[in-house]
Order: structure tokens, then C-alpha cells, then sequence
């Protein structure tokens, strides 16, 4: 019977390992990939985390993770294939066993929807970035594109625009899907093209990504598109499969919880991108796994003195 079991490995996870091996409760960490760090292992420099400017996704990973392990916490890698949250008692099962603890920490992050068009995976972190407030700074005076419609392409153009010498919107409607105030300004910048009804076919480039390959879809027309970065702003999805029908989700899928972590099940917080909030960063997901660890004892010291 362990204190804690937390699912995922990402910032959020490791953070809640850290905290909770601190705080001498028995934690058990659960990844589904042989390697911690969740999305960060993916990131070739990570420029906005505290303290450690231009250090890679992949080091940084590592340094939490060893973190994690030189207090001793406990990780074993394995799929979580089923979870019982509704009593005092968590059982979770995976593909190689069976554990049981009394709070459950859920980090299983979310993954941004992709354009799935040759080139993206290849040139990940290379041009290709999901997160303009992440990687944006590498592209000052450079011509960038972003890719989607609504809110949060969106802003991320309106961002790109303040340091790009000019951004490319690819949408592939007529019309934005975005806020009217948002698609007033990103009419009114300069450096700011919208192209409409337009799909990316291919991320070309060899070690960098060099242009765009585009079709519009109503006129069938192709062109290539020169450009050093490419923001994907379609659509996040939360990993909340495993859990669907037994916390309270939002309308997107975030498990509804708030900056303590609780969700709608009495022992059961929520930490990083799979809760609802309004950053989803290195440094909320890191401060959410701290947060949780904190709730997780509160809710343990109750169950004591009942």
C-alpha cells in the first residue's frame, strides 16, 4: 500500500515525486515510456525555465528525473490499462501488476494535435514547435508561419509578430474561428499575412525547416512557402482516456481541477497539462506537482484523525 501513486512522468510527475519523497511518503511512479520528462525529452532548448536559460529538453528531463531518484522515489515502467478512484482504497492495474495506494496523483499530461504531413516529426524542435511562448524568442527577424484558427493561433501569431520579420497565418476555412478582438488585431498588424483556405502539405527542410508546402483547397493551387519556423496551433488533447466517465472533465476533456490539484474524487489530484488552467508550461506543470503533494497530505491527515 503506498502513500501516493503518480501516473506519468512528465514535469508534473517528477515534481510530485520530488515533493512527495520530501515530505517521507511512499511514492510510486508509473511512465508508460522508458524515459521520464513527458513532451520536454522532445524540445531541443528549453528558454523560459527559471534559472537554466538554453538547456535542453532532453538534460533538463534528466536532471528531474535524477532528482526523483537520489531522494529515492520509486518508478517502474509499465501502461496503466485500468484505475478504481471511488473508494478510500486506489486500485490501479497495468500491464504487469496490480497496486494499491491511498491518493493518486494523475500527470498524464496532454499532446498536441498534429498536421500528420511529412516533415513534422522529422524537424520537431528544428522550426517545427506546438508553443509559440516556448520557442518563439529563437525566431526574432525571422519569417514564421502559424497554422490553425482559433484562439490560440491566433494569439501565437499576434505574439510571433512582435519579434518576426513576418508571419504567415495558414487557415484552412475562410473565416476564423477566433475571438473578434483577437482577429481585429491580427488584421491590423502589418506583418501579419493571413492565407485562407489553405492546408500545409509538407514541412520541407533538411536540418531546418526551409518552406512550406501548401494547397489551397478550393483553387487546388500549390505553392512552397519559404519560412524558418512553423507554430502548430491546432488543437490539444488531454490523455484523460484512462479516466473518462469517472472524474468531472470540462467540455474539451481537462480534468477539472484547481490550483490544490483536488478533482471531483475525495484522493485524487490532478497536476500539469491534463488539468484545467490557464498556462500549460515546464514551470505550471512543475509547480502543480508541488501543489498536489501538498493537497495529498492535507487529505492524508484528515483520513488519520478520522
Amino acid at each position: 500500500m503506498y502513500d501516493i501513486i503518480i501516473i506519468g512522468s512528465g514535469p508534473a510527475g517528477l515534481s510530485a515525486a520530488i515533493y512527495g519523497q520530501r515530505a517521507r511518503l511512499s511514492v510510486l511512479v508509473i511512465e508508460k515510456q522508458p524515459m521520464s520528462g513527458g513532451q520536454i525529452i522532445n524540445t531541443y532548448d528549453v528558454d523560459n525555465y527559471p534559472g537554466l536559460p538554453g538547456i535542453g529538453g532532453f538534460e533538463l528531463a534528466a536532471k528531474m528525473r535524477a532528482h526523483a531518484d537520489a531522494l529515492g522515489a520509486k518508478f517502474v515502467t509499465e501502461e496503466v490499462r485500468f484505475a478504481e478512484l471511488s473508494g478510500e482504497e486506489k486500485i490501479i492495474r497495468t500491464d504487469a501488476g496490480e497496486y494499491r495506494t491511498k491518493t493518486v496523483v494523475i500527470a498524464t499530461g496532454a499532446v498536441h494535435r498534429k498536421l500528420s504531413v511529412p516533415g513534422e516529426d522529422a524537424l520537431l524542435g528544428r522550426g517545427v514547435s506546438y508553443c509559440a511562448t516556448c520557442d518563439g524568442a529563437f525566431f526574432r527577424g525571422k519569417e514564421t508561419a502559424v497554422v490553425g484558427g482559433g484562439d490560440v493561433a491566433l494569439e501565437d501569431a499576434l505574439f510571433l509578430a512582435r519579434a518576426c520579420s513576418r508571419v504567415y497565418v495558414i487557415h484552412r476555412r475562410d473565416e476564423f474561428r477566433g475571438a473578434k478582438v483577437l482577429q481585429e488585431k491580427v488584421f491590423a498588424a502589418e506583418n501579419i499575412t493571413v492565407l485562407w483556405d489553405t492546408v500545409v502539405d509538407e514541412i520541407c527542410g533538411e536540418e531546418q525547416v526551409e518552406a512550406l508546402s501548401l494547397e489551397n483547397r478550393k483553387t487546388g493551387e500549390k505553392q512552397k512557402l519559404p519560412v524558418q519556423g512553423v507554430f502548430v496551433a491546432v488543437g490539444i488533447v488531454p490523455n484523460t482516456g484512462l479516466f473518462d466517465g469517472a472524474l468531472k472533465t470540462d467540455e474539451a476533456g481537462y480534468i477539472c481541477a484547481g490550483e490544490d490539484g483536488a478533482t471531483s474524487l475525495p484522493g485524487v489530484f490532478a497536476a500539469g497539462d491534463v488539468r484545467t488552467k490557464q498556462l500549460r508550461q515546464i514551470v505550471t506543470a512543475a509547480a502543480d506537482g508541488a501543489n498536489a503533494i501538498t493537497s495529498v497530505e492535507r487529505y492524508l491527515n484528515q483520513q488519520m484523525s478520522k
